[in-house]
């Protein structure tokens, strides 16, 4: 060994080191430390801001869960209040979560930025944060997928005066200065966004994107329980029609809000919101969006129905009594595209950008990442030796970004780290 490799392994011997480093203290981060706290495995998780900060600080104040109560199912903490097939609140979600984090008791670090993650010679990893440094044996990316709000390059351009958001800054209606909003994007945020300003009487114009929608309901029951039985939800991302590609789809737009109901973009049309296709430009003080309104709204309903008729043929195989469901058919129909806004007369004094986020892993010094950022994984184990994920979309399945399904996710990456470690395990989560 060379006296300069002398000198820095000397040097990592001096910071504090752990088995397990977790990254993030989110619900995916604080399930790992449950179980390595069940396996008794020495570990330490850290956050750059508070556990489970993105529930309190990120979401609206109308905001709702989209599944029903019971898909709750954290490890060791199921949903036990009296309203499974409900929608809990922002403050309610919140109030679970505090009970999970007292019951997990985990070890955290918080208010601290891990700024580098790489792989040292001896094995293992350093790990360089806001908080000084660390060594660990595993390290656990728990810090989600969504890190950089996507904001275009024309917002640069927009009037000083007019107001703008990012969808996780967004507060209520009352926050915005007098005015129509314009939402940008029609996903699950967009959509229900576009819904709290709506029924709170500010005049809203939606740029519609290619974001699918379902039912809450169909044929006597939420849409999310028959696909339970269908056991949608179990479908494994390798076992998915669409494979890997799944995880870059945009979610369905649907609401938990007052009991659950369809969100429907037709019928706000008829409530006087204006729709428009997707949003492209801003030239000579108007606003260009794409010719896709209608091809957007159709396809947003052929899923809807699909989901539904695919409800329908189970319950025709499983012979089960239900009410009769009817196909979705229109409420509302564009007179043609509207591929053109005059900003100033429109009256829009704000504009809240709904187009997602992308992940930025740039701080993690390993060769497991593709050519848009996103690495390569088997149910979150990845090729380098001691790294795992945890906590992105379809991980493994559709709940794997949820509150349904992270628990299953962090048992059998927990189950990859005992074997790394040695340990004897059970067997790894099905």
């Amino acid at each position: 060994m060379s006296n300069a490799n002398s000198v820095a392994s000397d040097a990592l011997n001096d910071v504090p080191h752990h088995t397990v480093i977790v990254v993030g203290g989110g619900q995916a981060g604080l399930s790992v430390s449950y179980y390595l706290k069940e396996a008794g495995i020495d570990h330490l998780v850290i956050e750059k801001h508070t556990v489970t900060h993105t529930w309190r600080s990120q979401r609206w104040d109308a905001f709702c869960l989209v599944t029903p109560n019971w898909q709750c199912a954290l490890p060791g903490y199921p949903y036990r209040g009296d309203d499974p097939h409900g929608f809990m609140k922002k403050d309610e979600i919140i109030a679970y979560l505090d009970g999970f984090i007292a019951m997990v008791d985990a070890p955290v670090l918080e208010h601290t930025e891990v700024r580098k993650v790489r792989r040292v010679p001896s094995g293992g990893y350093f790990v360089s944060t806001s908080n000084g440094d660390f060594t660990a044996d595993q390290v656990v990316v728990a810090s989600g997928g969504y890190h950089r709000p996507i904001v275009p390059r024309m917002a640069e351009r927009l009037p000083s005066q007019i107001v703008q958001l990012q969808s996780s800054h967004y507060r209520n209606p009352q926050a915005l200065p007098d005015g129509a909003v314009l939402v940008v994007g029609s996903g699950q945020s967009g959509a229900q966004i576009a819904e709290d300003l709506h029924l709170a009487g500010r005049k809203v114009y939606l740029a519609v994107g290619e974001a699918p929608r379902c039912a809450r309901f169909h044929r006597g029951r939420d849409v999310v329980d028959w696909l339970a039985d269908m056991r949608y939800y179990d479908m494994p991302v390798d076992q998915h029609p669409l494979r890997e590609g799944v995880r870059d789809n945009t979610n369905h737009y649907v609401t938990g809000r007052d009991g659950g109901r369809d969100i429907d973009l037709r019928r706000f049309a008829l409530e006087g919101m204006e729709l428009y296709g997707r949003l492209e430009d801003l030239r000579d003080g108007r606003l260009q969006f794409a010719p896709n309104l209608i091809a957007n709204l159709d396809s947003a309903d052929d899923t809807y129905n699909r989901i539904n008729a695919s409800i329908d043929a189970f319950i025709d195989k499983q012979g089960i009594d239900a009410p009769q469901g009817v196909p979705y058919e229109p409420v509302w129909r564009p007179e043609g595209e509207r591929t053109s806004l005059d900003l100033a007369q429109s009256g829009i004094t704000s504009i809240i950008w709904c187009i997602g986020f992308t992940p930025d892993f740039s701080w993690i010094d390993a060769p497991v990442f593709n050519g848009l950022g996103y690495p390569a994984h088997n149910r979150g184990v990845t090729p380098q030796a001691g790294l795992y994920f945890i906590g992105l979309p379809w991980l493994h399945t559709w709940g794997s970004g949820r509150f349904s399904g992270v628990a299953r996710d962090a048992e059998h990456v927990v189950g990859a780290i005992r074997l790394a470690l040695g340990q004897s395990s059970t067997s790894l989560a099905a």
